[in-house]
């Protein structure tokens, strides 16, 4: 039960804030403060301060759905931040995307800091990935002097374009930036724009870094970034890197989640990228190229750091190995194309791609017994590769904080990289071929498909498996060991109910769930359904339709916003509407997102008129607020294409229980996000406008009407 202390210094903070920034108190963000503190105030402890695991569990969890302009993060902030105080427990607060994370850091946080009354300490937590690894740019910069321009710097990886005179400029700038201390190594820190590939070459990840024995550990801008997580209240991170650090056993780079309270925001987001992070891949021809790639280097790397010990012992075992999984890899080929049916796709010609679709996936995820058998041999070889290579790693990180090692450090830095991302890679295949090679025994089986890739100007076979749900990983992984959690987005239920998210990111039924209403007036918006509007099933006649219905549609003052299903009617319907038109409008493609927002802007600033033509990245996260947008046209349902492999899988194992996918899954999800693209009109109290859905379905289809009722409650003009 939340404490009268407890409750005081949250009532005490949220009044200094209010009266600090000259703000009235908002009823939804008072009831969001009160639920969160009441789930956070009601955990049970120990006598060492930790949860009481014995008292029953997922009453430690909150989850709020809080609409558009409830004033959410400082509705999380205000209660969580006084309970992470009190308990002795870090607060992370976790984000889907960048620019979330950015205001909390750079505003949110500091307001709440300057205005509260509440005294912590805030951090940023970025992956290894974000920052410069000093050890490759002196490499780097080392083989270019010796080497010159056109360098390749391949490091015995795929290959990667070559450095040219603008690369080594680059390059030369960075180490004079950190020798100066006019930048800190952080890349979203560097002046301009750095390239995928230029960045590449001078970072590293978890299995490359030699960590605390690499003799730049000193200066090292990750290294420095993480001493101050340990000392602050507060960090600020992002789905990815929380989950990055689940994967490694939760505590490798982020506090141990018992002793921390967790803020979801962007919740919806979690269990997608959950799925991405606990997915195995490997792609045969990369492999096979990787392994004949590996096994004539390994001559030279034992040559270097040979220590006629247990790195040697286990280097001269790999040769046979690398060679052995490398012919049962080109194996693996001539199987795929012959198990593997990659039929002509509709209307699409793209070169190597010619008559082929992107995947295909093997249906329950059962695997056909010949490729199941390769996948045992491949699992056995791969997990002799992984345990020798394991050994290595071991070996070089012992010599490398051995003082009197008979390997010079300078060879162990330039190969132990190479050697963690052998190790890495002979990791990945070793977890996707064990899941190939094994029957599911669980509730819930996998997906398994094998999808088309581009790769040296032909294509590559590439292997896949992921989980279905992501929810009984995030069950075990995080809600059974945190110390408390609270979930947040302006769209967690679906029709109106929070089943959706308990299936897809496993939260528990006895959690605490609230929905807090907007502060919104939403008569100020009319829904508009056309009577000369055709159901979108039909493409060809629902996209004639779309292309006659505009001209009258986005006649009027302001910004509007065009939202489509899918590239193909998106391009056809602006390719044939009148010139005049296609004057006025912004189409995603066209130019960066960055890029059209600001040039709509610009027009409406000016008194134009202006268009805005975008698919499902533009349904959510938009802000448009005013004159910016003043209609959003919806030309069709958001349901999902249904060639994912995850979601087709998902939707045939609950047909294969006696369910209902349409209704249970394909639904559910195209409300959501019908929700969200209805959310791009009113961003701010003042704002008002027109919705209007061009797709008939809404009114005519039994699913409609609970479509409808999940709206918000905006005037309705359905005809």
């Amino acid at each position: 039960m939340l404490s009268e202390k407890d409750k005081e210094s949250i009532q005490n903070a949220y009044r200094q804030f209010l009266n600090g920034r000259e703000l009235k108190a908002r009823y939804g963000q008072k009831l969001m403060i009160a639920a969160i503190a009441r789930t956070l105030g009601g955990i049970q402890r120990n006598g060492a301060g930790e949860r009481d695991h014995g008292k029953t569990d997922g009453e430690h969890i909150c989850v709020v759905e809080a609409g558009t302009g409830t004033g959410k993060t400082v509705s999380y902030l205000l209660a969580a931040i006084p309970m992470a105080i009190a308990h002795d427990k870090t607060l992370v607060v976790s984000t889907a995307t960048v620019a979330l994370q950015e205001q909390i850091i750079n505003k949110d946080l500091p307001e709440l800091i300057r205005h509260s009354g509440l005294k912590f300490e805030v951090s940023l937590a970025k992956g290894r990935g974000r920052y410069l690894c000093l050890s490759k740019l002196d490499q780097l910069l080392t083989e270019l002097t010796s080497s010159g321009v056109g360098a390749s710097l391949a490091l015995y990886e795929d290959e990667k374009p070559q450095v040219d005179e603008v690369g080594i400029k680059l390059y030369r700038d960075m180490a004079d930036e950190l020798a100066s201390g006019r930048w800190d190594g952080d890349r979203d820190n560097w002046k301009d724009t750095i390239e995928g590939d230029d960045w590449s070459r001078v970072t590293t990840d978890h299995r490359q870094c030699s960590g605390r024995r690499c003799p730049h550990v000193s200066s090292c801008s990750f290294f420095r970034a993480r001493e101050s997580l340990g000392k602050s209240r507060v960090i600020v991170a992002n789905h990815d890197l929380l989950l990055a650090d689940l994967a490694l056993g939760g505590g490798a780079i982020l506090p141990p989640p018992e002793d921390t309270i967790y803020v979801l925001d962007e919740a919806h987001h979690l269990p997608d990228k959950a799925l991405n992070h606990f997915a195995h891949h490997s792609r045969v021809g990369a492999t096979t190229g990787w392994l004949d790639q590996a096994n004539k280097n390994l001559g030279q790397l034992l040559g270097d750091i040979g220590d006629g010990g247990e790195l040697e012992r286990a280097g001269e075992e790999l040769p046979a190995l690398f060679t052995a999984a490398k012919q049962k890899m080109e194996m693996a080929w001539p199987l795929l194309e012959d198990l593997c049916e990659f039929e002509e796709e509709r209307g699409k010609n793209s070169g190597a791609f010619a008559g082929r679709s992107a995947r295909h996936r093997f249906e329950g995820g059962v695997v056909p017994e010949s490729l199941m058998h390769l996948a045992e041999q491949l699992r056995e070889d791969f997990d002799e590769i992984e345990g020798l290579l394991s050994k290595m790693v071991q070996s070089a990180q012992r010599m490398m904080e051995d003082a009197h090692s008979p390997v010079p450090i300078v060879d162990l830095e330039r190969w132990y990289p190479v050697l963690g991302s052998w190790h890495g890679r002979a990791e990945a295949n070793l977890e996707l071929w064990a899941n190939y090679s094994r029957i599911d025994e669980g509730a819930v089986p996998q997906a398994r498909w094998v999808t088309l890739v581009e790769w040296g100007g032909s294509f590559d076979f590439e292997v896949c498996s992921s989980p279905i749900l992501a929810g009984k990983t995030l069950e075990f992984s995080l809600w059974r060991r945190c110390y408390g959690a609270v979930l947040t987005s302006a769209t967690l239920t679906a029709l109106g109910r929070f089943d959706r998210l308990k299936m897809r990111a496993g939260t528990p039924d006895n959690a605490s769930y609230e929905i807090v209403p907007s502060p919104f007036d939403f008569s100020r918006a009319e829904l508009r359904v056309p009577k000369d509007a055709v159901e979108a099933n039909n493409a060809d006649l629902h996209t004639d339709a779309v292309i006659e219905a505009l001209p009258d549609l986005l006649e009027g003052p302001g910004g509007s916003l065009v939202l489509f299903a899918s590239r193909r009617q998106m391009e056809t319907v602006y390719e044939s509407l009148p010139g005049t038109w296609r004057n006025r409008i912004l189409m995603q493609g066209q130019q960066s997102r960055q890029q059209l927002l600001d040039s709509h802007k610009k027009s409406v600033d000016s008194g134009g008129h202006s268009v805005l033509f975008g698919l499902a990245s533009f349904a959510e996260g938009l802000d448009l607020p005013g004159d910016y947008c003043r209609h959003v046209v919806i030309a069709k349902l958001p349901f999902a294409v249904p060639d994912d492999p995850i979601e087709a899988a998902l939707a045939e194992w609950i047909e294969a229980k006696g369910g209902n996918a349409f209704m249970q899954i394909t639904v559910p999800d195209a409300a959501l996000k019908l929700v969200q693209a209805c959310g791009r009109l009113l961003r701010t109290e003042r704002d008002s406008g027109t919705i209007t859905l061009l797709d008939r379905r809404i009114v005519t289809k039994r699913y409609g009407r609970a479509m409808l009722d999940s709206l918000p409650p905006f005037r309705r003009a359905i005809n």
